[in-house]
């Protein structure tokens, strides 16, 4: 296998493709123009990566080189951040909650009660998508309730709204607050962000006062 073949884009498409998925599809979930994700795609299909098929392509899971790309991607990608930006890939609905939705709205200047060695991260999937999401955190050996290191929490529902927020979509902002207020004792900082960020009237007088 080439060396170029290990590139940005080639690692995008494996995370990002199902045992039997499309071009078109896999364009969209890892935001490539369609001519782009073809042509790595047909260098993948000399590969026998992929199997051409009818208006799609098949994944050779057993393929060895595929295997070691894989291999390479859980050793070397699993951080707080790739957890975070993997479910862009992934062609899902998901939401951040939470904890997350407010290190999220106060644009990572609040993050409460979590550190390296136990992070987790608040999520809702939609109900109809949780199947597929529990195949790629097997796929890329991501960590579910597992209450240490980097870890999903996932609240599975039928339906739910959320924003997007700098890439992700999360909580809407008047939710996040809601849930801020029902445990101020942990966010009335991250309230204050909010309200100076957002210029919304919470009445929060956080801040320490000095006195002389």
């Amino acid at each position: 296998m080439e060396i170029e073949i290990i590139n940005p884009y080639v690692i995008k498409i494996l995370m990002s493709a199902r045992n039997k998925d499309s071009i078109s599809s896999i364009s969209k979930r890892i935001s490539l123009s369609y001519g782009w994700t073809n042509r790595w795609i047909n260098t993948l299909i000399k590969e026998g990566i992929f199997k051409q098929k009818w208006r799609g392509v098949i994944l050779n899971e057993k393929n060895e080189k595929y295997q070691n790309i894989i291999k390479f991607i859980k050793e070397n990608f699993n951080d707080v951040g790739f957890y975070y930006s993997v479910l862009n890939l992934i062609g899902i609905k998901y939401c951040f909650t939470k904890s997350d939705a407010v290190y999220l709205w106060t644009e990572g200047r609040y993050n409460v009660a979590r550190y390296k060695e136990y992070y987790p991260i608040f999520i809702k999937i939609k109900k109809s998508d949780y199947k597929i999401f529990l195949e790629y955190c097997k796929k890329l050996d991501l960590k579910i309730n597992s209450r240490k290191k980097i870890f999903y929490v996932p609240e599975i529902l039928k339906e739910f709204k959320c924003v997007k927020k700098n890439g992700f979509f999360v909580d809407t902002l008047n939710e996040t607050i809601k849930f801020m207020q029902k445990n101020i004792y942990n966010f009335e900082p991250a309230l204050e962000i909010i309200e100076e960020r957002y210029n919304k009237r919470l009445n929060i007088k956080y801040k320490e006062i000095n006195f002389l």
